[in-house]
């Protein structure tokens, strides 16, 4: 019996954790130009780094 509350209840939070999850990264979305601004940056560190080896 209590092992039937429990279940319901773990199962509960994990839903409310998924929720959560997937709210917070909506809210907290990266815009596209960020996103390539960032890789651009990125590949121009390493082709840096190869010209300084």
């Amino acid at each position: 019996m209590i092992a039937k509350i429990w279940k319901k209840l773990l199962l509960f939070v994990l839903i409310i954790a998924c929720l959560f999850n997937i709210v917070n990264k909506i809210v907290h979305k990266a815009s596209m130009e960020e996103e390539i601004r960032a890789s651009a940056e990125y590949v121009q560190k390493q082709i840096d780094d190869e010209k300084l080896k």
